[in-house]
């Protein structure tokens, strides 16, 4: 990443901005996730499905918190891991029966609810700011030449 005196005003107001827009994606997926976990804590196999909603909100409070205070390319990639592949899993429960899988419970469930269109909103948000956060850092760190992985923007 270029220094700090070489990155224009606009650069860093839009990188403030998608760590902000990160942070409230992931907040939400969070929120979400840890509000509706005891609903689903009677879909289990080895583990319930109240159990990785728990996990997930956790992840997703972690990873909004390093995307606002730790600005490296690491936290936006977690930031991206958690909200892509938590709207992946989201997208495939809801379109395909997959069935229990070894310790994972049957998650299939084929109806749009207000948290659910609330959550896929919020984490195809955050994919896309952690996205451009992930995309400025390469292309910043491309153009400057440097061998060393720069600070985040």
């Amino acid at each position: 990443m270029p220094s700090a005196a070489t990155v224009s005003p606009t650069a860093r107001a839009l990188d403030v901005a998608a760590r902000l827009v990160a942070a409230a994606g992931l907040a939400v997926d969070a929120y979400v996730h840890a509000k509706l976990a005891g609903q689903y804590d009677a879909v289990t196999a080895d583990i319930s499905q109240g159990a990785l909603f728990r996990v997930e909100a956790g992840l997703a409070s972690l990873a909004a918190l390093l995307v606002l205070v730790w600005r490296r390319p690491l936290s936006a990639a977690l930031g991206w891991l958690v909200a892509a592949g938590g709207l992946a899993a989201l997208l495939v429960y809801r379109y395909v029966n997959v069935g229990a899988h070894g310790p994972l419970p049957d998650m299939y469930e084929p109806v749009w609810t207000p948290d659910k269109r609330l959550t896929v909103w919020s984490q195809a948000v955050a994919t896309a700011a952690c996205s451009y956060l992930l995309l400025r850092w390469a292309l910043a760190r491309r153009s400057s030449g440097a061998r060393d992985l720069p600070e985040g923007p």
